[in-house]
């Protein structure tokens, strides 16, 4: 989280770290509560249950997984900064409720 923050980083760069992150965060949550997903949309999905995140959040964590598909598959990403700043808030929020 802390390389996704980076200004000297192109939007791309920091989007790719924060998504990875927040992914990452969201799965040890799940597996935490004893569960494991083969799918990666549903870790996000889940994150009401498994952390108490709000709607809100995790709908930004899923529209962030389109865009992270779009580039992974289609090779093409438009990153806006309100989406990267949206990101990485809702990745820091993660981390924090996963500290708790």
């Amino acid at each position: 989280m802390q390389d996704a923050k980076l200004p000297v980083l192109s939007a791309e760069s920091q989007f790719d770290l924060a998504y990875n992150a927040a992914h990452a965060l969201a799965l040890a949550a799940l597996r935490q509560h004893g569960y494991r997903a083969s799918n990666r949309y549903i870790v996000f999905q889940l994150l009401p249950e498994t952390v108490g995140l709000s709607p809100d959040l995790w709908r930004i964590l899923a529209k962030c997984h389109d865009r992270r598909n779009l580039a992974e598959y289609e090779g093409h990403i438009e990153v806006e900064q309100s989406l990267l700043e949206a990101l990485i808030m809702a990745a820091t929020t993660l981390l924090e409720s996963l500290l708790k």
